[in-house]
C-alpha cells in the first residue's frame, strides 16, 4: 500500500476486521465495502493508507461459543473472507513468508497474513491444525478467553496449570508447521510451559505489560525476561481495560466505582516504553486489536493513528531505527524465523 516517504511502513499484528465485518455485513464487501469510509470501523483501506499499514495478520477468530466442527467450519469462514478481500481490492495481496510481506511492499501494495486466534478453533485435533496451515495461518493463539482441553486461559479458572501434554504436543507441531505459538490471552503457567516447549521463536499478537496494567491480559515481567532468549516478539495494543489500570480495576470488579477512567495515548506509550525496557528494542512490536473493541483511546481512534502513536515515541528518544523495528523488523524477523 503505496505510503509517503517518511511514513513507517507499519506491520500489526492483530486486527479483528474479519468477525467485525461478519457482524455488520454478514461478510458482503458490496453492503460494507471499505474501499469507501466505514466509520463504524476501525478499519477501511482509506485509513488504512493514512496509517501506513501496509501489512497486517488479520486475526481469523470465532467466539469460544463455537464447538467442535462448528468453530472449524467458521474459521475457515474468517479466511475466506481474508482471501476475499484480496480478491476484490488491488491494493491488497496474500502474503505468508517475510518475503513476501517484502514484495508487496515493492509493488507499493498491502501484505495481507492470517493469524488464528483460540485454540478450540482446531476443536482438538493436530490434523485440523495442520490443514489450517495449509490454508495459510501463520500463528495459532493458544486459547481465547475461555480454557481450551489443553491449555489454560488468561481469564478462565485455573484447570491444567498451563499447558497438558497434548498442548505441548500442540505447540511441537506449530513449530513443525511454521506457525508461530502466539502467547496472547494464555495464563502465566501457559506461557512458560509453551516457552519451555517451543524450539522456535513466540509472538504476543496483542497484549501488554502487566507491571503498568495488573491485568490476567498482560504479560508479567518474569515471563517477558525470557522472551530475548527466545527470539520472541511482544505486540503491545491499544485496549482501554488493559491499558489503563483504573478500567482494568473496574473491569474486574475491583472497585464499584470509578469516575469515567478514559484510556489515552499515554497510557499506551506507558507500555511500549516498558516493553521496550524489559525485553529491549528488537522484541517489541505493534497488536492493536482494531475492530476487536467497541473502544479505543483518545488519540488512537483507529488505524490511521499509528503515526500518532510513532510520533509520540519519537519525542521519548525512540530513533527511526527503533521505530522500524517496532512498527515491522522485528515481526518480520520471527515470521521468518519460524517459516517452513
Amino acid at each position: 500500500m503505496t505510503t509517503s516517504r517518511a511514513t513507517i511502513r507499519v506491520l500489526d499484528g492483530h486486527n479483528d476486521l474479519p468477525w467485525h465485518h461478519r457482524e455488520l455485513a454478514g461478510y458482503d464487501l458490496d453492503a460494507c465495502d471499505i474501499a469507501h469510509s466505514q466509520p463504524q470501523l476501525h478499519t477501511d483501506l482509506g485509513r488504512m493508507r493514512a496509517g501506513g499499514l501496509a501489512g497486517q495478520l488479520w486475526s481469523v477468530w470465532v467466539p469460544c461459543s463455537f464447538v467442535g466442527e462448528a468453530a472449524v467450519v467458521a474459521t475457515h469462514e474468517q479466511i475466506d473472507f481474508v482471501e476475499a478481500l484480496c480478491a476484490r481490492y488491488e491494493v491488497m495481496v496474500p502474503a505468508r513468508t517475510a518475503a513476501d510481506v517484502r514484495s508487496a511492499w515493492g509493488e507499493g501494495r498491502h501484505a495481507a497474513l492470517i493469524g488464528m486466534e483460540g485454540g478450540h478453533s482446531i476443536a482438538g485435533s493436530l490434523q485440523t491444525l495442520t490443514d489450517f496451515a495449509g490454508r495459510g495461518v501463520r500463528y495459532m493463539t493458544l486459547t481465547h478467553n475461555d480454557n481450551t482441553e489443553w491449555a489454560d486461559s488468561a481469564t478462565d479458572e485455573r484447570v491444567h496449570g498451563g499447558l497438558t501434554d497434548f498442548g505441548r504436543e500442540v505447540v511441537v507441531e506449530m513449530n513443525d508447521l511454521g506457525m508461530v505459538v502466539d502467547l496472547s490471552h494464555v495464563s502465566a503457567e501457559t506461557m512458560h510451559d509453551a516457552l519451555d516447549t517451543t524450539r522456535l521463536p513466540v509472538m504476543f499478537s496483542h497484549s501488554g505489560a502487566r507491571a503498568v496494567c495488573d491485568h490476567p491480559r498482560n504479560v508479567p515481567d518474569d515471563v517477558l525476561e525470557r522472551v530475548p532468549g527466545n527470539g520472541g516478539v511482544v505486540m503491545a495494543n491499544v485496549v482501554p481495560k488493559f491499558v489503563n489500570q483504573a478500567r482494568a480495576d473496574a473491569s474486574l470488579g475491583r472497585t464499584d466505582v470509578v469516575p469515567d477512567p478514559v484510556a489515552t495515548i499515554e497510557h499506551v506509550v506507558a507500555h511500549f516504553e516498558h516493553l521496550r525496557e524489559v525485553v529491549g528494542i528488537e522484541h517489541v512490536g505493534i497488536g492493536a486489536d482494531y475492530d476487536g473493541v467497541d473502544e479505543t483511546p483518545l488519540g488512537l481512534e483507529d488505524v490511521s493513528t499509528y503515526p500518532v502513536l510513532l510520533a509520540a515515541l519519537a519525542e521519548r528518544g525512540w530513533s527511526r531505527a527503533d521505530l522500524t523495528a517496532l512498527a515491522h523488523g522485528n515481526v518480520l524477523r520471527v515470521l521468518e524465523a519460524t517459516e517452513v
